[in-house]
């Protein structure tokens, strides 16, 4: 018996049939994907999966932010508002307090100025009153000294007037003396004398 002998087929020619179904393989897998619409987010039976997850998200964040951030948002601004109303009702204090202040200082002012007027007004009255006194308390003692040089002014006229008649009548002896070299009795000068005045 002779043994039959099977073709020897070199490990070369093996190995292209294996890359070849391999290769088939991949496109066939890759051609399916294609076929069937490419992400699985769109493909109906995955739907449930990603609303029921959508969801359940919506709901924590729903159940976040009216709990949690809702509440505080809501307490900041309940608070600014607050915060603003206070101050806007402590600016109209402070600026009505501040409107009665100088209204008061104006009246302070004005009450100042009347009072200095008034004060001005009497010591200048004051003043006047004390200079006229004093002006008639000069004239008084002026008119006194006058008075009293008057007086001494007549005494020594008088006296004047008194010498003047011995003077004339001495003169007048003299004179007559002087022209005839016989002097006249006083008594005859003093007639003369009064007979010329």
């Amino acid at each position: 018996m002779t043994a039959q002998a099977h073709p020897v087929m070199p490990e070369d020619a093996t190995h292209p049939v294996a890359v070849e179904d391999t290769h088939a393989t991949t496109e066939a897998a890759h051609g399916g994907e294609h076929e069937s619409g490419g992400l699985p987010q769109f493909e109906f039976q995955h739907w449930v999966g990603q609303i029921v997850y959508l969801v359940f998200l919506f709901a924590v964040l729903y159940l976040l932010i009216a709990k949690i951030f809702a509440p505080r948002m809501r307490r900041v601004f309940d608070e600014r508002a607050s915060t603003i109303s206070t101050a806007v009702e402590t600016a109209r204090q402070v600026q009505a307090e501040a409107a009665g202040q100088a209204e008061a200082a104006k009246r302070e002012v004005e009450e100042a100025r009347a009072a200095s007027r008034a004060t001005a007004t009497a010591a200048k009255t004051r003043v006047t009153d004390e200079a006229n006194a004093r002006a008639a308390a000069e004239e008084a003692v002026v008119s006194a000294r006058i008075a009293e040089a008057e007086a001494a002014i007549g005494k020594t006229r008088d006296a004047a007037m008194a010498n003047v008649s011995t003077i004339a009548s001495d003169t007048a002896v003299a004179i007559v003396e002087r022209l005839t070299g016989k002097a006249p009795t006083g008594a005859e000068a003093a007639a003369a004398v009064k007979g010329a005045a």
